[in-house]
């Protein structure tokens, strides 16, 4: 390891949390010394694929879609605990897992279905920060798309510094976007009885607000993450015997809950902004660009640029995440280093080419995360298998309540995905009306 500050950063950081671990470090500070893997997880449900799917919900739907982002916030961590706790208990990321534990056939096509996954996630986030450059600078979006991919590979490279300065940088970002939208909360004229009603009251307007609740589904509960926790705590604080596995286990869910509680609230923020600004007079309002350009009419220039500043962070550090997770799961899955250029290589791809295509860049937005939620329940399934298994995860598998508990949240998940199939061959679900 390098000797510079950076690596220095990471050294002293790996040193105290072993002090902690020990029983010489004590307070509340110590605590701060085990933050990092969920809140680089979170990342991933701030990304500009939420931006899309919570601007649709708001400005189309009001209020009434909150229930669903609370309810996919919920399961999110659950898994995303699940996932930690993999990576703290086996020092094996799910990924590695897989390929160990499973037929040969089946983990090439669990293979192929997260490589789509982590290609839709990428197209998402590669695709939002592009947006915000091109609409901050003035740019065409091919421009803001190179540009976005030279500072995410930039912010890569950190990451051969040691874990400590990507996990503060990631940590920067999401203060930024949880700060952007604490500030559109003061601006927007927000109808709160409504959105505790919206939160709380499960309700659904149409077919269309069901298909709506699979791409939040989808934008919130992401594939990429699940494989992504498990790896960021494999190796970060090594476990000497099973008194330092229950010590950072309970380490990680409390970071984990405060990490994606901080997420959601961000996710329902998009919504109740959208909401407050677009549903009474602009229901149509479905595109990141048209609402960047009606917010100044309607709530001022500064709030129209927090947004922006808001998606253009968001963008920009879930590109990142996505080309961590995508590396991880690519090296996971195949057993061999796959070097970082590689990978943002790939997963850029896509991204050009939908916009070569023609493609409207947010409609990509939205479908991407339609494609994640039909992803989904492959590392689902796969993490409660192999967190419930006592011969991988001893005295730490999970407990019936956590099993059927995961169990009901991908029931969910399939469910969703079934209705979203019916509905694309043209069936509508009884009860609902169709628009």
């Amino acid at each position: 390891m390098s000797t510079g500050q950076p690596a220095g950063l990471t050294e002293r950081t790996t040193r105290a949390i072993q002090d902690v671990l020990a029983g010489k470090k004590k307070g509340l500070l110590s605590r701060l010394l085990f933050a990092g893997p969920a809140v680089i997880a979170s990342i991933a449900y701030v990304d500009p694929g939420n931006f899309a799917t919570n601007l649709q919900a708001g400005s189309e739907f009001g209020y009434s879609l909150l229930w669903v982002v609370l309810c996919a916030n919920i399961i999110a961590m659950l898994f995303q605990a699940l996932s930690a706790k993999l990576g703290i208990v086996t020092q094996k990321n799910l990924a590695q897992i897989c390929r160990e534990q499973l037929p040969r056939n089946l983990v090439y096509a669990m293979w192929a279905v997260s490589e789509i996954a982590a290609m839709a996630t990428d197209l998402a986030e590669f695709l939002g920060g592009a947006i915000g450059l091109s609409l901050l600078l003035h740019l065409p979006l091919v421009e803001g798309m190179i540009i976005t991919g030279i500072v995410t590979y930039a912010i890569l490279l950190m990451e051969q510094q040691g874990y400590r300065p990507i996990e503060l940088a990631i940590g920067a970002f999401v203060a930024i976007i949880a700060l952007c939208y604490l500030l559109e909360m003061f601006v927007a004229p927000v109808s709160w009885g409504a959105a505790v009603h919206g939160m709380l009251v499960p309700q659904l307007a149409s077919n269309h607000a069901l298909a709506v609740s699979a791409g939040i589904l989808g934008a919130t509960v992401m594939p990429h993450a699940i494989y992504l926790h498990s790896g960021l705590t494999q190796n970060r604080a090594p476990a000497k015997n099973d008194a330092d596995r229950r010590k950072l286990l309970s380490f990680s869910n409390k970071e984990t809950v405060i990490a994606l509680t901080i997420a959601g609230m961000v996710n329902m923020a998009m919504v109740v902004m959208a909401a407050a600004a677009f549903h009474a007079g602009h229901a149509d309002i479905a595109e990141v660009e048209t609402a960047y350009r009606t917010l100044t009419p309607l709530l001022g220039a500064g709030a129209a640029a927090v947004f922006l500043v808001s998606l253009l962070a968001s963008g920009i550090s879930s590109s990142v995440v996505g080309t961590m997770a995508g590396q991880m799961i690519m090296q996971g899955f195949v057993g061999f280093p796959i070097p970082v250029w590689v990978r943002r290589l790939v997963t850029m791809i896509p991204a050009f080419a939908v916009i070569a295509l023609g493609m409207n860049a947010t409609d990509a937005l939205v479908y991407s995360q339609i494609v994640l939620s039909f992803a989904l329940p492959v590392p689902m399934i796969a993490l409660i298998v192999f967190t419930s298994r006592r011969d991988i995860m001893g005295q730490f598998a999970n407990s019936r309540v956590v099993h059927y508990a995961a169990l009901a949240g991908t029931t969910v998940v399939l469910v969703l995905n079934a209705v979203l199939i019916l509905q694309t061959f043209g069936f509508a679900i009884p009860g609902l009306p169709t628009a």
